[in-house]
């Protein structure tokens, strides 16, 4: 769990972010994932596009997930995977670790697809996601933030 540690997180090299469709909140994207990873034995993201910096976000890089239009979550990339699709075109299965992770909320305006997210421009990491515990709500955490409260 020495994950945890923010500095930890600020030293990768790079790390990722990229928008949670459909995702209300936190607690919604780990029972998501949760069930995903009941049936398919470990916790990947298909994405169309292999990123060309592959190195830097294997070197402790995560992906940062956005929720309604807000920086919430982030979980550590494990590895990066080739899987064919159906239509014969090569994708990229981002493989990550189970553990979720709460972030200081942070806005974040709609985009397709994933970005890379420099170390230094991501979201301090608050605490790990822990199923029944319950947070502040998005909109307030970062209410709060603004104000310097939290």
């Amino acid at each position: 769990m020495a994950w945890v540690n923010t500095r930890l997180t600020k030293m990768a090299k790079l790390h990722m972010i990229k928008l949670s469709v459909g995702t209300e909140t936190v607690e919604t994207q780990a029972a998501w994932q949760a069930n995903w990873l009941a049936q398919n034995g470990k916790l990947r993201h298909i994405t169309r596009m292999w990123p060309r910096r592959e190195a830097e976000l294997l070197a402790g890089g995560s992906i940062f997930w956005v929720i309604k239009g807000m920086v919430q979550s982030c979980q550590r990339i494990e590895a990066l995977e080739e899987v064919i699709g159906e239509d014969g075109i090569r994708r990229c299965a981002i493989v990550l670790n189970p553990q979720l992770f709460h972030t200081h909320p942070q806005p974040r305006r709609p985009f397709q697809g994933w970005r890379y997210l420099q170390p230094e421009d991501a979201p301090e990491i608050a605490q790990p996601y822990i199923e029944g515990k319950e947070t502040l709500p998005a909109a307030l955490q970062a209410e709060l933030a603004a104000l310097g409260i939290l």
